[in-house]
């Protein structure tokens, strides 16, 4: 009974203690850890386990189990207390500390001083002084192996209750998100039926304001209705009775309106006729008038507005008797101002005319004067030049072209007459089939000749390649159209034509403002001049007409030719606004200068043909010695020779070598003064730049290379 009493005690002051409170893991032994890993604290036994403690104290070693159990059995003779016992304990309790590191002693202060009062009093001739020492003394094991076994077990059973419990848990949190999702869900509906209720609500206020609206206006309107008839009611009685004196009032506003009326009649005719008068001023006889206009119209217009005065004066005549004027007096008194003021218009018009007539007989005789003056100038340019021809006949040089070139240059003229003549038809068609058909073979001919650069070989090859199967007959796309010669009687030589002026065109424009743009635009004029002689013969034809210097050729001034007829034989362009400066002039005279001297040195590369050119270097050594047996005119002879040289050469210097170097020689020793000699000082520019090409060419005896000449390596861009 006693045993059961300190078996229930020694449980109790277990289960009381920190350690009976620690919660245990049932699977540490399968992981391998300690059955203290989870607990954190200082473990020790609660204050029932000091009786416990002191009734152990009483008995022997062997009685306690909690230390034999701890210590693996206890041998019956160990009653006496042995230091090896002792020796044996401490040994348990050091192997049972490594378990847990991290742990404190078990044992409180009170459970170690027990168990040495115990070990005293079993062996009190042994030494126990480290066992009894609180500092040394090790932790104690409470459970045996089979108590721990349990704990195990009940901590397994816990642990599934645990995992039941956690998905009991997870399951009513999936439950009660569920829950709340369709609560959420239902709030919403709820909150939109409140909503839409609402809306209904206010629909429902709004229409039963209209209607309440509604029914006020109808009883504000039979209100107004009502009141209306009353009133209308009482004006009947009110009228029948103030009947008399309504009518004396009328009467009274009636006159009193009446003089208001006439009154402003009056005044309106007071002012007519001040206007009158005034204007009647304007048609007296003044400086002006009587200069510009005859005196019989004078006379009518005064006559005709004295007339209209006396008009308003019988009208106002009357008024002076104490009458206001009437509608139809005022009426006459209008029209009498509207006629005075036509018959003032009339009469400045009348004036301006006379004066514009009297200006243009004053331009006239300007025009006459200056005609005059112009005949008596070209008179003395006339005698000039037969002057200057003598001279020149004496000193060798001549003022025109030699025979066969002047037969040569009227013969391509001739051609081109005929050409031109031949496409008239085509060129004036009024068939609006057949003046489209000429408007395309116009840009099929032009527009590649506009797209001719220096970009590269294979652009300008093909651009020579439409040309030609052009001029052959072939069908090209143009605008997007197949366009071909063959398709009108006169298309061939209106495409040649066109291609020709539109050659001449490119150097006059292009070439006269990039230098450069001579060399490809000459390539492609010769390539297609030796297929199609025709074409070349029309480019000289109108290369001559607008640059009679490429022939060269000083046309002489005829008899009875107007002076700007005769300049625009020598070149000049003539408007509307006169005729064009001499800057504008050179500039276009030396770009097609300039494309004649590369058409002539250049030849296209692609032809299989062998010889010389059609219009070769022959032609440009000719047109230098030409130039030169001829007298030199002012700023035209040395630009152009300055343009020549530049372009062509190098050409000719490597053609004729020795024979080039003696002409530039006589050039500067003989021509240059001469060409001097005929410059005034303000056109010396050309002169000067001349003489220093013709020094720099004789010192070094080389000529450069032209700037933009086309060479091997671009053909193959």
């Amino acid at each position: 009974m006693a045993s059961k009493n300190l078996l229930s005690e020694t449980l109790q002051g277990l289960k009381m203690s920190k350690k009976g409170k620690i919660k245990f893991d049932p699977y540490w032994a399968e992981r391998g850890e300690h059955i203290l890993e989870g607990y954190k604290g200082d473990l020790g036994l609660s204050p029932n386990c000091a009786g416990v403690m002191d009734r152990l104290s009483s008995r022997p070693l062997k009685k306690s189990s909690f230390l034999c159990s701890s210590s693996g059995g206890c041998s019956p003779d160990s009653s006496a207390g042995s230091v090896s016992d002792i020796n044996t304990i401490n040994t348990t309790f050091s192997a049972a500390t490594p378990l847990k590191n991290k742990r404190r002693h078990l044992a409180s202060p009170l459970s170690c001083k027990a168990v040495s009062d115990e070990m005293n009093s079993e062996t009190p001739e042994a030494d126990v002084s480290k066992v009894s020492s609180p500092v040394s003394l090790p932790a104690i094991s409470l459970l045996s192996s089979k108590a721990m076994q349990t704990a195990g077990c009940i901590d397994r059973i816990e642990k599934k209750h645990q995992e039941k419990a956690k998905s009991a848990l997870r399951l009513r949190q999936e439950k009660l998100v569920v829950a709340v999702a369709d609560a959420a869900s239902e709030q919403l509906k709820r909150f939109e039926e409140l909503m839409e209720l609402k809306q209904k609500q206010e629909d429902q206020s709004m229409r039963d304001m209209r209607d309440r609206e509604t029914k006020e206006s109808m009883v504000r309107y039979e209100k107004l209705k009502e009141e209306q008839r009353h009133r209308m009611k009482n004006l009947n009685l009110s009228q029948k009775v103030a009947e008399p004196e309504q009518q004396q009032l009328w009467e009274a506003e009636l006159e009193r309106q009446t003089q208001v009326d006439g009154r402003e009649r009056l005044q309106n005719l007071h002012t007519i006729q001040v206007e009158i008068l005034q204007l009647n001023q304007l048609l007296r006889p003044s400086s002006q008038t009587k200069t510009d206009l005859p005196p019989t119209s004078i006379s009518s217009y005064s006559t005709r507005g004295n007339q209209l005065c006396s008009q308003v004066s019988v009208v106002v005549r009357k008024t002076a008797e104490g009458q206001f004027p009437s509608v139809e007096d005022m009426t006459m008194a209008e029209q009498a101002l509207h006629e005075m003021r036509a018959l003032i218009q009339l009469m400045q018009e009348e004036v301006v005319k006379a004066h514009e007539w009297k200006k243009e007989e004053q331009e006239q005789e300007e025009k006459c004067r200056k005609m005059a003056a112009l005949q008596a100038q070209q008179d003395v340019q006339k005698k000039a030049a037969q002057s200057a021809q003598q001279k020149a006949m004496k000193k060798g040089l001549q003022n025109t072209a030699e025979d066969s070139t002047l037969k040569w240059y009227k013969e391509l003229q001739q051609t081109a007459a005929q050409c031109a003549q031949a496409i008239e038809q085509l060129s004036t068609t009024k068939d609006a089939q057949t003046k489209k058909l000429k408007q395309e073979l116009q840009k099929a001919a032009t527009i590649p000749v506009s797209q001719i650069s220096s970009n590269s070989g294979s652009q300008l090859r093909e651009i020579f390649d439409k040309i030609d199967k052009l001029l052959s007959g072939g069908a090209v796309v143009s605008g997007g159209k197949s366009v071909s010669v063959s398709q009108h009687p006169q298309g061939l030589d209106f495409v040649s034509y066109k291609l020709a002026e539109k050659f001449v065109k490119q150097g006059e424009e292009e070439v006269a403002s990039h230098h450069e743009a001579a060399f490809p635009i000459a390539v492609v004029a010769s390539g297609i001049w030796e297929l199609h002689p025709r074409v070349g013969d029309l480019i000289l034809a109108c290369l001559h007409k607008k640059c009679p210097y490429a022939v060269p050729h000083y046309p002489p001034m005829k008899d009875g030719t107007p002076v700007e007829e005769y300049q625009k034989i020598l070149g000049y362009r003539v408007g509307e606004s006169g005729v064009e400066d001499q800057d504008s002039f050179l500039k276009r005279m030396s770009g097609m200068i300039r494309l004649y001297a590369a058409i002539i040195q250049m030849r296209w590369p692609y032809i299989s043909k062998q010889g010389s050119l059609p219009h070769g270097l022959n032609h440009g050594w000719r047109w230098l010695a030409q130039m030169l047996n001829m007298e030199p005119l002012a700023d035209i002879t040395a630009t152009l020779l300055l343009d020549f040289l530049e372009v062509c050469g190098n050409a000719l210097m490597k053609q004729y070598q020795g024979q080039f170097f003696k002409l530039m020689l006589y050039l500067k020793e003989e021509y240059l003064p001469r060409i001097e000699a005929v410059t005034s000082s303000g056109q010396m520019g050309s002169v000067s730049r001349l003489q220093e090409f013709l020094e720099t060419a004789l010192q070094n005896q080389q000529i450069s290379p032209p700037k933009g000449q086309l060479s091997s390596r671009f053909w193959r861009t």
